[in-house]
């Protein structure tokens, strides 16, 4: 749709090798660099490893064009030299002098490796915005302005990298993804329907583009803009148009430099918060083991696939009726919805008796005690887990000042991630604490001023609409208001969880409840008499949520010569999807090629789960040489430590950066060019 190779990456990619043997402590790590273009190159990526990494004394010995070797000797503190996470992130990040790399929140930790490891079918985290605009739109200018806004906002110019450690990076530019289109060529749904396909390359920005779709003879044009979850949410999406309407406006040009604060200065501010009192709520706050969090009762499976959108609202006077309900009870519209989401998880869990239930609630982290936080793009916060205390017997009141008082607990730390919670609460590392997640945007119109402005040339744009997005979750729900007061529901759900009817029965029933909340006779209704006025529909079902099955197998990409040496391609999620058999098809040598798929931690694959292609090419005395592209990586690393530290010989290992299958397949054939001739 741009033009652009979706698995191409940034640019060339390095190649590591090194060789793995159990040294005494205080050796130094001897590094083989493939794929640098010059020398001075080579001392910009010595000199960041020198920097980020102050333990180790490195010396650069460049052999020729393309061939330097890195020298990394230990500090006096007797610790053995190893690639940790951190080193091989450096050493693997992107090409040195292009970009600066940003540790990433948990929240969007989780959302990049769910985005790399979920490779299968349109992103499920790609959003698109839609609106019409009206009046003269100059191609030039339209480019110009986002160019210009690519060079004010750094987040435009960042993109993510996970060989070994998820980071973001800062890159010194991008260029604007715009593509036209005319009416008269695409259909608009079609339109959509592509636009989710071409998904993003993650490791390259910028991670927007605009799809420009021009009326016939003059008359509106419509834009959709997609962006990734993982980078951005819509309140950001929102900031960085108004910098493009200002832009416009100029002639295509903002006025000044790059915009501050931005996402580096929030890093640093969040690495200066004191955690102990995040740590103290969340210890007491965290969602039990045994809460409700399922919207729907417990069934088989759906049959369905994808994901689903749907659309409900209250229309006035019934949403003026819930605001005064609310207001008048000391709480805000947004709790009103949260308890009646609270009712339907209890309802859903088919149990007598008190209940705690817990649902995932968004907040934006804009207002912090931060200058100028609420101008930031990007994502600041993510969403938390809400745990209510649900009692039929309990007056109705008393659970709408409970979910107002877990939110307002929640706004003091927004910048807590889910890991953390885990962590304090004494959770599994990537368990799931929410099923479900309800977020209640407020306004963020165009202010006034800059639509006049607009307006006198001749320019009338609507808001932004949203198109849908992936769901994350088996449901989320996206409260807003439109113009003249009416309050809408937008629903995305994921159809393996939730079938389509049982999805449009549970937000059914939500809009239900919060019309007959303020309808109630009795101002003193308890919770029992609100599940009451459900009573004659029936639950929705949800599909059981199954593990995936662990599996550890092998591959031949390429047969060999009989006794040759073995080349073992370690596969993990995430790596670059067809870089192995590129490789295994263009390799001319006599070694054998396998793919490793592994699963679960590499050392328990060298501790007697070895795979039996790999145990019969040790004991039979041949070459063993590990390769990993991406963040497999750091898995040949791990499993060629395990082999070597467990007596055996030293293992070869060949380890490149991020990047598309061709660029991937050529980094990993660099360094194995770089490996001595094999001694038996």
């Amino acid at each position: 749709m741009s033009g652009r190779d979706a698995a191409a990456g940034p640019g060339p990619v390095l190649a590591v090798v090194h060789e793995v043997a159990h040294h005494a402590p205080g050796s130094a790590l001897l590094l083989d660099v493939r794929g640098l273009r010059t020398d001075a190159d080579a001392e910009l990526l010595a000199a960041r490893i020198a920097e980020r990494h102050r333990r180790f004394q490195v010396t650069l010995d460049c052999a020729g064009p393309g061939r330097h070797t890195l020298r990394l000797l230990p500090g006096a503190d007797g610790e053995p030299a190893l690639l940790g996470p951190e080193l091989l992130a450096d050493l693997l990040g992107p090409y040195p002098g292009t970009g600066e790399p940003l540790a990433l929140a948990g929240h969007q930790r989780e959302l990049l490796l769910e985005a790399v490891t979920r490779p299968d079918g349109p992103d499920r985290h790609l959003e698109q915005l839609h609106w019409t605009w009206t009046g003269p739109l100059e191609r030039a200018r339209f480019r110009a302005a986002w160019q210009s806004v690519c060079e004010r906002e750094s987040i435009l110019r960042a993109a993510f990298d996970w060989a070994a450690q998820p980071r973001l990076v800062l890159h010194a530019r991008a260029d604007a993804d715009i593509v036209h289109h005319r009416a008269r060529d695409i259909g608009w749904q079609d339109l959509l329907e592509r636009d989710r396909r071409h998904g993003f390359a993650l490791n390259r920005p910028p991670l927007l583009r605009l799809t420009v779709l021009e009326g016939e003879a003059g008359g509106p044009a419509r834009i959709l803009l997609t962006y990734h979850r993982a980078l951005l949410d819509e309140r950001s999406v929102h900031l960085l148009l108004r910098e493009f309407y200002r832009a416009y406006l100029a002639g295509g040009s903002l006025p000044g430099g790059e915009r501050r604060p931005d996402l580096r200065d929030h890093a640093r501010w969040l690495a200066r918060q004191n955690t102990e009192g995040a740590r103290q709520l969340w210890t007491a706050a965290a969602p039990p083991r045994h809460a409700a969090t399922a919207v729907g009762r417990r069934g088989g499976a759906t049959r369905q696939s994808g994901s689903g959108r749907l659309h409900r609202r209250l229309a006035e006077p019934h949403s003026s009726r819930l605001r005064s309900w609310a207001a008048a009870r000391g709480a805000g519209e947004s709790s009103a919805l949260h308890v009646v989401w609270a009712l339907l998880l209890y309802r859903a869990a088919g149990i007598e008796g008190p209940l705690q239930v817990s649902f995932g609630v968004r907040l934006s982290g804009r207002d912090i005690l931060m200058p100028g936080a609420a101008g930031i793009p990007g994502l600041l916060a993510g969403p938390l887990p809400m745990t209510v205390r649900v009692d039929p017997a309990q007056p109705l009141a008393d659970l709408l000042r409970q979910v107002r008082d877990a939110l307002l607990d929640m706004a003091a730390y927004p910048w807590v991630s889910p890991d953390r919670i885990r962590e304090w609460a004494g959770r599994d590392e990537g368990e799931r604490l929410t099923d479900t997640l309800v977020s209640f945007d407020g306004p963020a119109e165009l202010p006034h001023a800059l639509r006049e402005d607009l307006r006198a040339q001749g320019v009338e744009v609507d808001e932004p609409h949203p198109a849908g997005g992936g769901a994350g979750l088996p449901i989320t729900v996206l409260a807003r208001h439109e113009r003249g007061g009416a309050l809408v529901l937008n629903a995305v759900y994921d159809r393996s969880s939730l079938a389509d009817a049982d999805a449009s029965a549970a937000l059914g029933q939500c809009v239900s409840l919060l019309r007959a909340l303020a309808e109630l006779p009795d101002q003193n209704a308890t919770v029992g008499q609100a599940l009451d006025l459900l009573a004659d529909v029936d639950v929705p079902s949800m599909a059981r949520l199954l593990p995936r099955p662990a599996s550890t197998a092998v591959r031949t990409l390429r047969a060999g010569a009989p006794g040759a040496d073995l080349i073992c391609l370690v596969l993990v999620a995430g790596a670059a999807r067809g870089a192995y058999e590129l490789f295994g098809r263009r390799h001319r040598g006599p070694e054998q090629v396998v793919e490793l798929d592994l699963a679960g931690p590499p050392a328990r694959a060298a501790a007697g789960a070895l795979p039996r292609e790999l145990a019969e090419a040790r004991a039979a005395g041949r070459r063993l040489v590990l390769c990993g592209s991406g963040p497999g990586a750091g898995a040949a690393y791990e499993l060629a430590r395990a082999l070597a530290y467990g007596g055996g010989p030293a293992v070869q290992v060949v380890m490149t950066g991020i990047s598309g299958p061709e660029t991937s397949a050529h980094a990993l054939a660099q360094g194995l060019a770089a490996l001595p001739a094999h001694r038996p």
